[in-house]
């Protein structure tokens, strides 16, 4: 048993001791606050708090979600609309699904995600994607997988709009669209014109995001 009758013994650090051969012993009086008995610590040894945030996005990935038929948030871009199924906030960053809307001959260009990977499950008409040299054409029930890092961009090359749902791996991207795109409280209203304010926000936004855009190549 323990020399002193201990039942428990918690260690605690506090202060550089590689100079001597043993620990010392410091009576830790636990009626203070954690606050209280961290400020006693040195700064080296002492944790960052998780923000807020962090705590929510725990607490939150444990718990169902519903979400109804058109009541996603949803935002208009310069060539489709996205509206958000369940983020980061949901999943503890793992992954977030949204589902993209995209008229006739809309889309983005080309670009690249330095972060996250991309699964399209395509619902309805028909979605041209060009993906690391490829043509792909892709149609209702079809699925297509965009890794990280290899330069895309899709367009609706049908004359119906083209939806599809979107797997985002890990989450983050979602942040992105939050910050440069229009909010969208009428889903039947067009997309926003490609105006030199909206470009303003989009090439902002996606450094932070990991997101690249591509010049098109001259011929």
């Amino acid at each position: 048993g323990d020399p002193d009758g201990n039942m428990i013994e918690v260690y605690w650090p506090t202060g550089d001791m590689s100079f001597i051969d043993s620990p010392t012993i410091e009576p830790i009086d636990f009626a203070q606050s954690n606050e209280a008995l961290l400020e006693t610590l040195p700064s080296k040894y002492r944790q960052t708090a998780l923000p807020a945030t962090a705590s929510a996005m725990v607490s939150r990935r444990d718990q169902v979600k519903h979400v109804p038929a058109e009541t996603g948030q949803a935002y208009w871009g310069p060539g489709d609309q996205i509206t958000f199924l369940i983020t980061g906030e949901d999943t503890g960053g793992t992954f977030s699904m949204a589902e993209v809307s995209v008229p006739p001959g809309g889309g983005p260009g080309p670009h690249l995600h330095h972060r996250e990977d991309e699964s399209f499950q395509i619902m309805q008409g028909t979605l041209t994607v060009h993906v690391g040299g490829k043509k792909i054409v892709a149609s209702s029930g079809d699925f297509v997988y965009l890794p990280r890092g290899v330069e895309h961009c899709f367009t609706n090359s049908g004359d119906v709009d083209a939806k599809f749902l979107v797997v985002i791996t890990p989450a983050g991207l979602e942040n992105f669209f939050f910050e440069a795109f229009y909010p969208a409280p009428d889903r039947s209203a067009g997309p926003p014109p490609l105006s030199e304010a909206l470009l303003t926000r989009l090439v902002a936004a996606a450094p932070k995001y990991g997101l690249e855009f591509v010049p098109p190549t001259l011929q």
